[in-house]
């Protein structure tokens, strides 16, 4: 199926299902897809399961997405920070569910979503809370606790350019956990700065090829 295109984010997120479970990229703010989490705002859907490096940042993107009570539970690696008060404030009151997930693990979950692994085995966080309700093996005289991989529904990535085939490229540090969510998805939403004629981007520079991306909207961010 080829990708489409989109020249509004609000048209880009449509479909999105009550309960879905949606793949947010950025690591704070870098490649946070904010005009996409906006849209979805606007778009009404709620119940979600968000799956993100972090839960959220002052007021904007995820941590709106977060006050306007659409996420039921999140999963991610730093649910704390110095500009975490939305998530802090839902928590405390016991609106929101929270799955702590090391950050390595966070991302070889995701990878091995995409990849079609049914469980692997990590050593991270053995002996720590982490592990609780986890089957742990000994493996040539170390522990390892059993993780399973988390498939979205939805992911919304950022990327910095798109070609008219869907094919990605990121810029430095933006590209954090955007090409393994796109491979975990069900349906993957991409908005980036500008869009090219399909040939212009440089073969050997595509990081997410563009079988795995099903929608792409060009938008300029807010200053």
């Amino acid at each position: 199926m080829s990708v489409e295109l989109y020249a509004h984010a609000d048209d880009a997120v449509a479909g999105i299902e009550d309960g879905s479970t949606v793949l947010v990229g950025g690591f704070g703010m870098a490649g946070m897809p904010v005009e996409l989490i906006d849209a979805l705002i606007r778009q009404g859907a709620t119940d979600l399961t968000v799956v993100s490096n972090n839960a959220g940042n002052g007021d904007t993107g995820l941590a709106a997405l977060l006050a306007k009570g659409r996420v039921r539970r999140i999963v991610c690696s730093f649910p704390r920070q110095s500009d975490s008060w939305v998530f802090d404030r839902l928590y405390r009151e016991g609106r929101i569910e929270l799955e702590v997930v090391p950050q390595g693990t966070l991302a070889e979950r995701l990878r091995a979503a995409g990849a079609g692994i049914g469980a692997f085995y990590s050593p991270t966080g053995v002996g720590t809370p982490l592990a609780e309700g986890k089957e742990t093996r000994e493996i040539a005289g170390r522990s390892y606790l059993l993780e399973h991989p988390i498939k979205g529904d939805v992911a919304l990535i950022g990327a910095h350019r798109a070609d008219r085939m869907g094919n990605l490229v990121y810029r430095k540090t933006a590209r954090n956990f955007g090409p393994v969510m796109a491979t975990a998805a069900t349906t993957v939403v991409a908005q980036v700065r500008e869009i090219v004629e399909t040939g212009d981007l440089d073969p050997e520079a595509v990081v997410t090829p563009g079988i795995y991306v099903d929608r792409v909207v060009q938008v300029v961010p807010a200053a």
